[in-house]
């Protein structure tokens, strides 16, 4: 059915209209009745322009997987699996940047002139502004020279320079991110806490922050050289929160968060893990970083080493109060009761970073979701972890998991999809049930064996609906993967897009890290020296079709 435009409406020609009623005799309202029709003229209005605002309503992916959660859902009612099953790459964006990539990009709608920004960050330590539509470049900056492989300890990476996910605060439009650089060559290394103005590039008064000269924690300090930063930034009540871990558990390294108040970065809080006498470790590393509740920063740590079975805050699901200040309550962490073997093992909790699940119907249906190199996934009670214990539900799920996870509900479920297996990788979402206590159930699986697969993240339509959980074929240990995107039936993981043809065809992606976004009927991928842009096909407009007119009877003549 052809749809009918509105006609523009303002109180001036509502009053002609009024007038020239009026005049024609139609109805002589009295001053109150003209009152009245005003007031219900307006309600209408009103009730009309807040139906059409969210339409036009702006779209932004500000942080690592899309909300605070780290639930990676994405909203576009574009992607209807119809739809998606037709995605190409979009070969009109450019999309070309200088470095190795290891961090989300972001899209960020709202500024100056309103084009809209995709965010990329790179290994090169350059930070750079592409506009959305052709990926040209908006500005860029190289914030320092980063440290290369050779002056590092057991690092993967090289160079070394910006990895974990940025994060922006569009309240004050700035954009925050680590990126380790040396000065002197390689000789001295620092982790510097950057803030820039999303909408020009300029670093931000008061920043950047030198972490090793700021960050300590009962008498331990910060060691920039031998600390890696791969988890995704936070921003909890206008404070940023950072994670750093190891390199490849190499020296005698320690977990941190560090929270840096966005107004007043002088002012520098950090908690580390694995302190006391000779111990080490419980590195923050899961690429997903730090979830929050609105509240509160939440973070996972890993194993730690030499603790003469004295739990030193390794091995633990934590919950920050502001600051970050652990309480030490057992309702603010949760810490396996194996943890001491899984530690031996080097099989830690937290190689996924925790992932928020609300649960409607479940008892309790605030959940923290919590998988790792164990193998198992556990869900714990969001509002009272419950110290060193047993988890609410555990189950055995699968290999190594050291990617981010996504979390989605449709009309059948509540999912959490992840890749369960470090070779030969298994994409696969197990359910949370609706129960008292809620329990881990099968879901469906997908091996993708030589073609790799990244972190995970999901479309939907409404929130429930046409739900497609999406994959980057990524290198990883053993091949290097079929570097496409490919999405599944959130429901039952039958296939929905597999790869494309050969302009689909992506380069540079990494298994730790590479996970996509969602904005304006897009999925931007960052690879190395590239962001790929690839969009489901527009919709053509129906064409209007001419009435065929009416016979008309000729009127018989009158006798």
């Amino acid at each position: 059915m052809a749809s009918i435009a509105p006609m523009p409406v303002s109180k001036e020609n509502f009053s002609t209209s009024l007038t020239r009623l009026e005049q024609k005799g139609a109805f002589r309202p009295k001053r109150k009745q003209v009152k009245s029709l005003f007031f219900i003229w307006w309600l209408v209005l009103a009730v009309f322009f807040n139906a059409v605002v969210p339409a036009s309503a702006q779209v932004n992916v500000t942080q690592f997987h899309n909300h605070e959660s780290r639930d990676g859902l994405y909203i576009d009612s574009v992607f209807t699996q119809s739809a998606a099953a037709n995605l190409t790459r979009d070969l009109k964006f450019d999309g070309t940047i200088s470095g190795n990539v290891y961090a989300q990009p972001l899209y960020i709608e709202g500024g100056p002139g309103g084009t809209a920004k995709i965010i990329a960050a790179t290994e090169s330590n350059n930070v750079y502004a592409l506009d959305a539509v052709d990926g040209s470049i908006i500005w860029q900056r190289n914030v320092g020279e980063p440290v290369p492989a050779g002056d590092l300890t057991c690092t993967k990476l090289d160079p070394m320079g910006i990895t974990g996910t940025p994060i922006v605060d569009l309240a004050s439009r700035a954009l925050f991110f680590d990126a380790m650089i040396t000065p002197d060559g390689g000789q001295t290394k620092k982790h510097l806490l950057f803030s820039l103005n999303v909408d020009t590039g300029d670093v931000n008064l008061g920043w950047p922050i030198d972490v090793e000269a700021t960050a300590s924690y009962n008498g331990v300090d910060f060691t920039a050289a031998i600390q890696q930063q791969r988890p995704a930034l936070g921003i909890v009540g206008g404070i940023l929160y950072v994670g750093y871990g190891s390199m490849a558990d190499c020296s005698m390294f320690h977990g941190w968060l560090v929270g840096v108040p966005i107004d007043n970065p002088a002012s520098v809080t950090a908690w580390a893990s694995g302190i006391g006498p000779g111990i080490w470790g419980g590195g923050i590393w899961g690429v997903g970083g730090i979830a929050s509740d609105g509240k509160n920063p939440f973070a996972t740590t890993g194993n730690t080493f030499n603790t003469q079975g004295n739990w030193s805050g390794g091995e633990a699901v934590i919950r920050f109060q502001p600051g970050p200040i652990f309480s030490g309550s057992s309702a603010d962490y949760w810490v396996p009761e194996d943890w001491l073997t899984l530690d031996n093992l080097d099989a830690e909790i937290g190689g996924c970073g925790p992932l928020l699940v609300d649960v409607p119907g479940a008892t309790p249906s605030h959940l923290v979701v919590a998988l790792g190199k164990d193998q198992y996934a556990y869900l714990l009670n969001r509002d009272k972890l419950g110290g060193i214990s047993a988890p609410i539900a555990s189950s055995l799920v699968g290999g190594v998991i050291i990617q981010a996870a996504a979390t989605y509900t449709t009309q059948l479920s509540t999912y959490v999809a992840v890749r369960v297996s470090n070779n030969n990788a298994t994409f696969a979402a197990f359910r949370i049930t609706a129960t008292s206590p809620p329990t881990i159930a099968s879901g469906w699986s997908v091996t993708r064996n030589n073609g790799g697969c990244g972190s995970p993240f999901v479309t939907s339509t409404d929130g429930t609906n046409n739900v497609i959980a999406w994959v980057v074929g990524t290198e990883d240990h053993n091949t290097p993967g079929d570097q496409r995107l490919h999405g599944y039936d959130g429901d039952t993981g039958a296939i929905i897009f597999d790869g494309g043809g050969q302009n689909e065809l992506m380069a540079g992606t990494h298994y730790y890290n590479t996970t996509g976004i969602v904005a304006r009927g897009h999925i931007y991928v960052a690879g190395d020296n590239k962001v790929y842009a690839f969009a489901v096909p527009t919709p053509s407009p129906t064409p209007r079709t001419t009435p065929t007119p009416r016979p008309r009877p000729t009127p018989a003549p009158r006798p």
